[in-house]
């Protein structure tokens, strides 16, 4: 916490809150000598100063205020599959399981603020989109986080943040760091299944396709161990993620096409035509390959 939370968060024991409670005869306390508590954990006060609309358009806030809740949610996932990925290489596979869990709820809390965007038309989306420059999510450093630690790597993508040092620096330390995936493989190896020793140097550009012995490897995790069995767990809430992920960027295709069509996206690129070939690429490739192994 920071010096300015600690004068106003103040630890209270189950005692003192019932104390509290009686001495309030039951409503809640009104009075404070300093910011009110809530705000000064929550940061409230901060979070809704942080909306500053381009245009006079009333569509623009729900379109600014959707894209900041998926930030925050971007950074929560991110939080939780770096939480699983200690666990893993620490060998406490149950332990991973509860963060990759809640990642994949964070996921579709992710998803459901899409719904807030749904009634967005070209017309609508026009009426402010030229405020906005060459501004496009396709710029979210956090998202570019989640990809990697996802094991969607591409160099090239961190090349529009070259100019903000500390961006690019934690997003270069991203791409030479082990993938949630890379992790995951590492585990296998170190269980006894066969995998050649330098799996995990192959190329980013390859590493959402599947290789035959990962494949095989969750085929027996499948196919030998019951349904208590932790590796199967794992492989489950991993499918979980990936599945939310998916889901995420299938989504997003649709609100472009509702909002703009086939047209040139924001940044540059070919808009949608673009997002439909990220698409081909397939986090955690060796859990969907096994299936048509098993």
């Amino acid at each position: 916490m920071t010096v300015e939370q600690t004068t106003a968060v103040r630890p209270a024991t189950p005692q003192q809150r019932a104390v509290r409670a009686a001495r309030n005869g039951g409503e809640p306390t009104l009075e404070f000598a300093d910011r009110v508590p809530y705000d000064a954990y929550v940061h409230a006060s901060t979070l809704h100063q942080l909306q500053q609309p381009l245009s006079d358009d009333p569509g623009e806030m729900s379109f600014l205020m959707v894209s900041q809740i998926m930030e925050l949610y971007f950074k929560l996932t991110c939080h939780e599959l770096r939480h699983a990925q200690r666990e893993l290489r620490a060998n406490r596979v149950w332990d991973a399981l509860p963060p990759l869990r809640r990642a994949a709820l964070h996921l579709e809390g992710l998803n459901a603020a899409w719904q807030g965007l749904r009634w967005m038309t070209p017309a609508d989306f026009n009426r402010f989109r030229d405020r906005l420059g060459e501004g496009s999510g396709f710029q979210s450093a956090m998202y570019r986080q989640l990809e990697f630690l996802l094991g969607l790597r591409d160099p090239a993508l961190i090349r529009p943040f070259r100019r903000q040092a500390e961006v690019h620096a934690e997003l270069t330390a991203a791409l030479t760091t082990p993938s949630l995936w890379d992790d995951v493989v590492a585990l296998l190896a170190r269980r006894g299944f066969e995998l050649p020793a330098d799996l995990l140097e192959r190329d980013v550009a390859n590493e959402h396709e599947s290789h035959p012995a990962v494949e095989a490897a969750w085929v027996r995790i499948y196919v030998d161990g019951g349904p208590d069995n932790h590796l199967r767990l794992l492989g489950d809430a991993l499918t979980e993620v990936a599945e939310g992920f998916s889901d995420w960027r299938w989504h997003h295709i649709k609100a472009v096409q509702r909002s703009m069509g086939a047209k040139v996206g924001s940044g540059g690129s070919a808009g949608l035509a673009w997002l439909q070939r990220s698409m081909a690429r397939v986090v955690f490739p060796e859990l969907w390959s096994a299936r048509t192994a098993m």
